[in-house]
């Protein structure tokens, strides 16, 4: 489906705006995107989707055409904003969230009722806390190439010859320069979260088959973390895929999406 509009939403110190695809305002998914992404990022997903009339991205503050993180930034804020966002819409039928903003996804669904989340490989504390102090100091020094490195390879945990090979594409690396402003207060925002309480609804976890191993750091690790926490959660994998699957393999989340939205509601653990 083709995006229709932008939304500009506005939150108690600033604006978020919002990609639209298909019906503005008809039963709706909205997706939240994580640390190092933005609603663009997720326009593959969002076109291909199928299961609802309307799809809205959040472009979370700290990426424009959205407004700055305020000073005193917290997932509250998050949450604050994504709440924002749902009253947007008169039918918001599942909420969906991938990394960080899987974490917000949940949170979130403890607050207002959701009939459905569906969050992949959300993340919790601990996660790249010991690299904090690297990416403060890369963030006051205004330091941009510094802070994308240190995110990658102290909180990612990737090798230095694929970011060596991320920083020799001209037009990656100065995307992921534009939007790793924010990575320090996100990455200090996931560390401070409180802890998840399980929400009422029904809830669907995807992890990517490469991060299943709850030993594969730093995703799968927290992954099972988030899925301990949550007992009544169904668990999915998504085969032959990471933590990157809406940019290597779009359509087969999307299919999966879908598949969800279709399926009868439940809360049990299972896994596929």
């Amino acid at each position: 489906m083709e995006q229709t509009i932008q939304k500009s939403v506005q939150v108690a110190d600033g604006q978020v705006t919002v990609d639209v695809y298909g019906d503005p305002d008809g039963p709706a998914i909205v997706l939240i995107p994580g640390v190092l992404s933005d609603a663009a990022a997720w326009r593959p997903v969002a076109a291909a989707s199928a299961a609802w009339p309307t799809v809205a991205v959040v472009n979370r503050r700290g990426r424009h055409p959205s407004g700055p993180l305020p000073a005193d930034y917290t997932i509250a804020t998050e949450i604050a904003d994504a709440t924002a966002v749902l009253h947007e819409f008169t039918d918001v039928r599942t909420l969906f969230g991938w990394s960080y903003g899987g974490l917000i996804a949940l949170h979130l669904a403890t607050t207002i009722p959701i009939p459905q989340v569906i969050a992949y490989e959300p993340v919790t504390a601990p996660f790249g806390a010991t690299a904090l102090p690297e990416l403060r100091r890369a963030h006051e020094s205004g330091d941009a190439d510094a802070r994308i490195e240190v995110a990658l390879r102290q909180v990612a945990g990737m090798p230095t010859e694929e970011i060596a090979a991320l920083r020799a594409k001209e037009e990656i690396w100065s995307g992921m320069r534009r939007l790793g402003t924010p990575v320090h207060a996100e990455t200090r925002a996931i560390n401070e979260a409180p802890q998840l309480t399980e929400p009422a609804c029904r809830v669907d976890l995807i992890v990517g088959e490469h991060n299943r191993d709850p030993g594969s750091d730093p995703y799968g690790t927290s992954f099972h973390a988030v899925a301990r926490r949550l007992p009544h959660a169904t668990v999915h994998q998504l085969d032959d895929c990471g933590h990157l699957a809406h940019l290597t393999a779009p359509a087969h989340l999307t299919a999966l999406l879908d598949d969800l939205s279709r399926r009868p509601g439940r809360r049990g653990p299972a896994v596929i």
